[in-house]
């Protein structure tokens, strides 16, 4: 069955996602077994829908109708194809800046950044289909309803919209710390994506590799690091400032 932002029960989850319902992250009872559950198993693995198995407290407290050992999460949006709003941006005529985020899974700091992003005219956030935070009740309210005015894109791996990017000439820029580049050393002028990295782990290893740029934050106290959405706001802003 289904509500505002679940479906739970294992023929209405298969069923969901079988009419290509969208969906952000199912959640499966750990030790669960039968024919239903091994098939919405396949089922997850050949979508490539995000799923992690929890123990069935879990379930219980998202909700408290029968849920027979798995919860889904709706998305709150429709995303889009990442191919098009490229094209689309780059035929528009306006100096592409995207935002590429490599599996941030805090879902405040995901809503705080799409906020920022809709407030500094980012053209388009692209994020992983797996190991990031969903579009739930909580990014809703963090990004200030700003999760429907940026168009959002979902990418089996965040190098595929790496590659799509430097195809068209979008500068891909990494917020990292393994740089001597501050963002005032970086242009931000020219058409670009910047990717942020996840609260951790930072940008994982294999997609810093392929990056066009690295540039950094100059921290002038002790800490070491920033939270990832005030981290992002200080580069997005720097674009801005460039840009104008």
């Amino acid at each position: 069955m289904k509500d505002n932002t679940q479906i739970f029960g294992l023929r209405a989850v298969i069923e969901a996602i079988n009419a290509n319902e969208t969906i952000d992250k199912v959640f499966l009872q750990k030790g669960l077994k039968g024919e239903l559950f091994t098939e919405l198993e396949g089922l997850l693995r050949r979508k490539g829908i995000n799923s992690s198995y929890v123990p069935v407290e879990k379930l219980n407290r998202l909700t408290k109708n029968n849920h027979q050992g798995v919860v889904a999460q709706i998305s709150a949006i429709e995303f889009h194809d990442l191919d098009t709003l490229v094209e689309k941006t780059i035929e528009s005529g306006v100096t592409p800046l995207f935002l590429l985020l490599d599996q941030i899974s805090d879902v405040r700091n995901f809503g705080a950044i799409i906020r920022t992003a809709e407030c500094t005219g980012v053209h388009g956030i692209i994020i992983q289909k797996k190991g990031g935070a969903p579009v739930n009740g909580d990014t809703i309210k963090t990004s200030a309803g700003a999760v429907f005015k940026v168009p959002i894109c979902k990418v089996d791996h965040i190098k595929d919209a790496m590659f799509h990017m430097q195809s068209c000439g979008i500068k891909v820029i990494a917020a990292t710390e393994k740089t001597d580049d501050t963002i005032f050393d970086v242009s931000f002028k020219e058409p670009c994506a910047i990717i942020m990295g996840s609260e951790g782990r930072g940008i994982n290893p294999s997609v810093l590799k392929l990056v066009d740029a690295k540039a950094k934050l100059p921290l002038l106290g002790e800490i070491e690091s920033l939270n990832v959405s005030v981290a992002c706001g200080a580069f997005l802003y720097e674009a801005v400032r460039q840009r104008l």
